[in-house]
């Protein structure tokens, strides 16, 4: 029964976990195109946005990465033989890309603060991405598990990869017609 609880909390929280990344880097986006208005406005905007960032981080998406390991941990703990399957060493390896991912938008947050910022609008829209597919890479190595063929799947993350990026060039050129 302690199984099926962390499996709920570690489902809910990685839910948690991806909303705020995915809105952090959207706030990152729009912080740093803010630096394009005047002076006075972007000051605003810059505060604001930093009361903004720092609350979804620390009150929302970090507490949610701990709390979906700490379940994940106790998933192994309770049911140790999942460290013997091979598709639980690759999820594993696409979370601690997550988890680094994680880390690097702090990074990002602490540089948009202090204003050393040297990411582009456009850098942080393919960077959100990343985080797209890495997600798709989890939930399918842990769907299909080991009926997955490695090949295809790769292959298929590249292209979505790939989609992604032709997708976020595309968004630029409508918006800077519009």
């Amino acid at each position: 029964m302690l199984y099926l609880y962390a499996k709920a909390i570690h489902i809910i929280f990685v839910i948690c976990w991806m909303a705020g990344l995915f809105y952090m880097v959207r706030l990152f986006i729009y912080h740093t195109e803010a630096r394009q208005r005047p002076a006075a406005e972007y000051q605003v905007l810059h505060r604001q946005f930093m009361v903004m960032e720092r609350k979804l981080w620390w009150i929302i998406t970090t507490p949610a990465m701990y709390i979906t390991v700490v379940a994940g941990l106790v998933m192994l703990y309770v049911n140790p033989a999942l460290l013997q399957t091979g598709w639980m060493h690759v999820k594993l390896a696409f979370v601690l890309g997550l988890v680094g991912y994680h880390f690097v938008c702090q990074r990002v947050m602490f540089n948009l603060r202090a204003e050393t910022n040297t990411w582009t609008s456009m850098r942080l829209r393919l960077w959100n991405e990343l985080a797209t597919v890495l997600l798709f890479a989890i939930v399918f190595v842990v769907v299909l598990k080991s009926a997955i063929n490695w090949i295809y799947g790769v292959v298929g993350l590249l292209l979505l990869g790939m989609m992604l990026m032709v997708a976020v060039r595309l968004y630029k050129k409508i918006r800077e017609r519009g």
